[in-house]
């Protein structure tokens, strides 16, 4: 590759920006991104919710003019090698990368939208994008009745914003716990004490089968109350997989009509019982943003298929970061996209090795008044096979809890709350594929304590 090599990015998030500054004056780059806004850090806005970072904090190091912002890709000419723009231009690309990200999933709700309409109602909200968040954060204040439906780790991050910010919070999860793809029944029942403690009333297998809003039949039932028998339409959660998702664009923000006369006045269960709201949060996971690829005639399942070097099935096009899936594996985790950009950049600049996947950590630190805060981690397969051995260490005074997965002699998973001091060696282990030399010291160094 010479400075001379044009490539062009669609994508101006995590992923997108790194692979530009890795590249560096090694071609001649060009990122697409789709916000007007100052790039961020999407990991950040959960602390910008919750009144903790003031926006600018979560802003991402600018590649400079590289970065056309507010541009968005609308076709791929794989013929002519080209990207046509929004605003009329077109990008030349003698390389393409994909980094598009992903869209909240907006659940299969009953009143989520009018007949042929594009806009939710007032007060309901996805949250993915700076706009989103902005918008939330002025609708909550203390008081304000807020729920959120889903309990992953977006819904569990957003549930603990509002409530530090003295809404009256109600976290709707259809499974049966919280985090359930990342930490195990006893971590979880430990989460679900910690969000009740800061004032979160949390309801496990509940089915959200629609909204109530102004000027709907049911929008004059108060509070939470029996309705009438529901029959059990599949409801919302993380599973949720609406065939309507694209009707409403949330990057970089959901559109709103200005003349909407709608609001949000509750939540109706699959149950019958209706939960008043204020606010609601559309937690309910992410999907891919594979439109461009799909398009273009390229390879897609439930991300863009890339191999080894991150190649699409146009060796001329790459993809990285969320919308990406390898080896059938979609991470959408910002370690991920990291790495996948540092692995496409050696293959750009003619040192390539093979990407073999990325080992995820996912941590989140839950604040509390005064210390009563709550950091967890979990990393790799934290549900046990048969035949594997587990190993759980918990202290209800200190209110800690670690369990490591073993499988024969190597560390396959584990989950900790409360005490992380031992969490980066647990790592490096489990990332290098090694056997514990010393699992006791491993699970209970705390820094002396």
């Amino acid at each position: 590759m010479t400075s001379e090599q044009r490539v062009v990015v669609i994508g101006g998030g995590l992923a997108g920006l790194r692979l530009a500054d890795r590249l560096g004056p090694a071609a001649t780059v060009t990122v697409l991104g789709e916000e007007s806004r100052v790039p961020y850090n999407r990991v950040l806005l959960a602390e910008v919710l919750a009144g903790r970072y003031a926006p600018e904090v979560t802003a991402l190091p600018a590649p400079g003019p590289a970065l056309r912002r507010g541009v968005r890709a609308v076709r791929v000419d794989r013929a002519e090698r080209s990207v046509h723009c929004d605003d009329g231009t077109v990008a030349p690309y003698d390389t393409l990368v994909l980094a598009t990200g992903s869209n909240a999933v907006l659940p299969p709700l009953r009143g989520l939208f009018e007949p042929e309409g594009r806009d939710l109602p007032d007060g309901v909200h996805a949250f993915r994008t700076m706009d989103d968040c902005l918008a939330l954060s002025a609708a909550v204040r203390p008081g304000v009745r807020a729920v959120v439906i889903g309990g992953g780790l977006l819904g569990v991050s957003a549930a603990r914003a509002l409530a530090a910010r003295g809404a009256v919070v109600v976290l709707a999860q259809q499974g049966e716990r919280l985090m359930e793809r990342h930490l195990d029944a006893d971590a979880s029942a430990l989460l679900a004490t910690h969000l009740t403690e800061l004032g979160v009333e949390i309801h496990t297998e509940c089915r959200v089968r629609g909204l109530v809003t102004t000027g709907s039949p049911a929008a004059a039932l108060p509070g939470l109350r029996p309705g009438p028998p529901a029959s059990d339409t599949g409801g919302a959660g993380p599973s949720a997989r609406p065939a309507f998702e694209d009707r409403v664009r949330t990057e970089p923000g959901t559109r709103r009509g200005a003349d909407t006369a709608r609001k949000v006045t509750g939540v109706e269960l699959a149950d019958g019982y209706r939960l008043e709201a204020d606010v609601v949060v559309l937690a309910c996971g992410v999907r891919p943003r594979t439109g461009l690829a799909k398009a273009a005639g390229l390879d897609v399942r439930t991300g863009i298929v890339v191999d080894d070097h991150l190649r699409t099935s146009d060796p001329r096009i790459h993809a990285i970061g969320d919308c990406a899936e390898h080896a059938g594996q979609v991470y959408g985790l910002a370690g991920a996209a990291l790495e996948q950009a540092d692995a496409l950049a050696a293959v750009l600049t003619g040192a390539p090795a093979p990407y073999t996947g990325t080992r995820a950590l996912t941590r989140l630190t839950l604040g509390g008044a005064g210390d009563g805060s709550l950091d967890l981690a979990a990393f790799g397969e934290t549900t046990p096979r048969p035949g594997d051995d587990v190993v759980r260490l918990a202290d209800a005074t200190r209110r800690t809890y670690r369990k490591v997965v073993l499988r024969g002699d190597l560390l396959v998973g584990g989950v900790l709350l409360g005490e992380l001091s031992t969490v980066g060696a647990l790592a490096r282990t489990w990332e290098g594929g090694e056997a514990p030399h010393d699992l006791f010291h491993l699970l209970t160094d705390d820094g002396g304590h």
